[in-house]
C-alpha cells in the first residue's frame, strides 16, 4: 500500500502489492539509417524537437502505447553538448554510419564507440585524467558490470526491493503522464530497466545512460542475447551531474537504486529537473537507513566520513527527498516504503 508523506506503514502493508495512489540496441547505439549503396560522407544538424505537455493528473493503471516510431533525426535530435547545451552535428561515413557528432557551437567531437555513444565532458583528452569516488570506478570494472544480474542486483531484497516486476509497476504507474514520450534510465548499469521501457512499447524513445563504459557494453550484450530492437534506443555514456541533453526536451527520466552512488545527488536532480519538460517526472528508487531508529544518530554523525572516503551516500529518511526535489524545482512528491526500500516520484513545476 503505499504511503503519503508522513504516514506509517504497518508490516502488513508493507507486504501489500506496491502501486501509487491519488495524490499521492547490427549494434546498439544510434546509427544513421542504412543506405543501399554507399555514399560520399554527409553532415546534418541534430536539432532540438519540442515535447507534448501531458497531463499531471494522478497516475491510474491503465497506459496507452504510442503509435509513430520516431525518425533516427528525432531520436538524435534529444542529444545535446554537454558543455554548452548547443544542438549536435552528426557526419556519417562511407558505409552511412554515423561516425561521430560535433557540437554546433564550440565544435567538441563526440564518438561513436560502437557499443554507445560517448557525451562525457572529458571525452577526447589525452593527457587529462581525474579521479572518481570508489562506488563509481567499482562500477565501471568488467566484473561488476557481468556481475550486476548475475546476483548482485538480486541482492536487494534483502533491503525490501520488491523485487523486478513489483518494481516496474510502481515507476509506470507514477510515470503514467509521461507514457508516449521519451524516457532517460539514469544510471541505467546493465539495462535492466531500460530493456523493459523498451519491450513494454510505452515510449517512443529510451536512453539508456550511464557513467560505466563496461555496464553499457554489458547491456549491449542482453540486447543481442533478448534480440531487442534499437529503434526506440540510445546507448550514451554520460555524467549524471551533466547531462547531454537540452532545457526541458525530455518526458521522464527514471533512476532505478542509483541516487545513491552519485557523487552529488544534489547537483544531479538539479541536472535531471533542467532537462525534465513542465510537468516532467522524475522516478527514482534506493534506499533508507532508518530502520533501526537508534542508530540514526550515529548514522547522521558518521555519513559524511562514509560518502567522503566511498562515495556512498546515506539517507536517513524519505523527507531528504522530498526537500532536494522542491529545491531543484520539482513538486508533487509522492513515495512508497518497504524496510529500507522507498521508490519516490517528483514532478518538474510548471
Amino acid at each position: 500500500m503505499a504511503a503519503t508523506l508522513g504516514t506509517a506503514i504497518t508490516p502488513a502493508e508493507a507486504a501489500a502489492p506496491f502501486a501509487p495512489r491519488g495524490n499521492n540496441r547490427r549494434p546498439r547505439h544510434l546509427v544513421a539509417a542504412s543506405r543501399s549503396q554507399a555514399a560520399p560522407a554527409r553532415r546534418f544538424v541534430l536539432r532540438a524537437c519540442a515535447s507534448p505537455i501531458a497531463t499531471a493528473d494522478a497516475p491510474d493503471e491503465t497506459v496507452t502505447e504510442p503509435s509513430v516510431e520516431p525518425a533516427l533525426e528525432t531520436k538524435l535530435s534529444k542529444l545535446a553538448c554537454p558543455i554548452c547545451y548547443c544542438p549536435l552535428v552528426g557526419a556519417s561515413d562511407q558505409s552511412g554510419d554515423t561516425s561521430s557528432l560535433e557540437c554546433s557551437s564550440c565544435k567538441k567531437v563526440y564518438p561513436n564507440k560502437q557499443d554507445y555513444w560517448d557525451l562525457t565532458v572529458a571525452v577526447g583528452s589525452t593527457e587529462y585524467s581525474e579521479s572518481m569516488p570508489a562506488i563509481t570506478e567499482l562500477f565501471r570494472t568488467p566484473l561488476v558490470s557481468f556481475l550486476y544480474e548475475r546476483g548482485w542486483r538480486q541482492n536487494f531484497k534483502w533491503g525490501g526491493f520488491p523485487g523486478l516486476e513489483r518494481e516496474f509497476e510502481t515507476a509506470i504507474a507514477y510515470l503514467k503522464p509521461t507514457i508516449g514520450g521519451t524516457i532517460v534510465d539514469a544510471s541505467c548499469g546493465s539495462g535492466l530497466f531500460s530493456r523493459l521501457f523498451v519491450k513494454s512499447g510505452l515510449y517512443s524513445l529510451v536512453v539508456a545512460l550511464d557513467f560505466s563504459e563496461n555496464m553499457l557494453k554489458q547491456c549491449n550484450e542482453y540486447l543481442r542475447q533478448e534480440s531487442i530492437s534499437d529503434e526506440r534506443l540510445a546507448l550514451v555514456r554520460a555524467d549524471i551531474s551533466r547531462l547531454p541533453f537540452m532545457n526541458g526536451s525530455i518526458d521522464a527520466v527514471y533512476a532505478g537504486a542509483a541516487i545513491h552512488c552519485w557523487p552529488s545527488p544534489a547537483c544531479a536532480v538539479a541536472e535531471i529537473s533542467r532537462v525534465l519538460r513542465p510537468g516532467g517526472v522524475l522516478v527514482a528508487s534506493t534506499f533508507v537507513a532508518d530502520v533501526i531508529p537508534p542508530a540514526i544518530p550515529l548514522l547522521r554523525i558518521g555519513r559524511p566520513y562514509v560518502s567522503q572516503i566511498t562515495g556512498y551516500n546515506t539517507f536517513l529518511s524519505e523527507v531528504e527527498f522530498e526537500d532536494l526535489c522542491k529545491a531543484c524545482g520539482l513538486v508533487d512528491f509522492k513515495f512508497v516504503r518497504n524496510g529500507s526500500y522507498i521508490m519516490f516520484s517528483a514532478t518538474k513545476a510548471n
